[in-house]
């Protein structure tokens, strides 16, 4: 299934599944394509909620899942309210036909992404395979507990786990192929994401996307 994802930059996933698309926190996208059935964004920072990119993918039929903490500003970006679904963190939810849970996602030792903020990573259910995405994160005991086929994890450093931190989480979970993003942007490297590779179980796939 994994032919079905394309990292476009940073943690920006663009997923063609279930006669679906669904963009991840789109960001830098190159062109103006309007052809997403869902947007699911994990949290307000400007690498993740960016209103260009997602006028660059959204139409009228769109759905967006956001966090509370922007729905004033996707309503700015001429969302109705009728297409804005907001989560909360630990939830399953049914948008249509699109299943999908949250996961907490937040710092431990540092202050950029609080717990309190609610801010998500999401589980996708497509072609009867989990989709995790774990959002701007640190190891959690929520995110421990994931069960997952296929894992886009953050191995950067610096605002979220870096690439030993983002080994010993897979190495938990365990999913058949794990991939690292939240790399080669902002902060971390393409080194990084061979580290984190050089450190996963021998039965888990890695897949280098960036």
């Amino acid at each position: 299934m994994i032919e079905s994802f394309n990292v476009i930059c940073h943690s920006a996933i663009r997923i063609v599944a279930d006669n679906k698309i669904i963009y991840i926190d789109p960001f830098c996208v190159e062109k103006e394509l309007n052809d997403a059935d869902f947007i699911c964004i994990t949290h307000s920072h400007y690498d993740h909620f960016s209103p260009e990119d997602i006028l660059k993918v959204k139409n009228e039929n769109t759905i967006i899942v956001i966090t509370e903490d922007i729905y004033v500003n996707v309503l700015k970006l001429g969302f109705k309210e009728n297409r804005i679904v907001i989560v909360e963190p630990n939830k399953k939810y049914k948008i249509n036909d699109l299943m999908l849970e949250t996961v907490s996602a937040y710092n431990l030792n540092k202050a950029f992404h609080p717990k309190e903020n609610g801010w998500v990573g999401y589980i996708l259910n497509l072609d009867c395979e989990r989709i995790y995405i774990a959002g701007d994160t640190d190891i959690t005991p929520e995110n421990l507990n994931v069960k997952c086929d296929l894992a886009f994890i953050p191995v950067g450093g610096t605002y979220t786990m870096d690439y030993a931190e983002a080994a010993r989480l897979v190495n938990n979970i365990m999913p058949t192929i794990a991939v690292p993003i939240h790399y080669g942007k902002i902060v971390g490297t393409k080194e990084d994401a061979k580290n984190f590779k050089s450190l996963l179980d021998g039965k888990i796939e890695c897949k280098i996307m960036i």
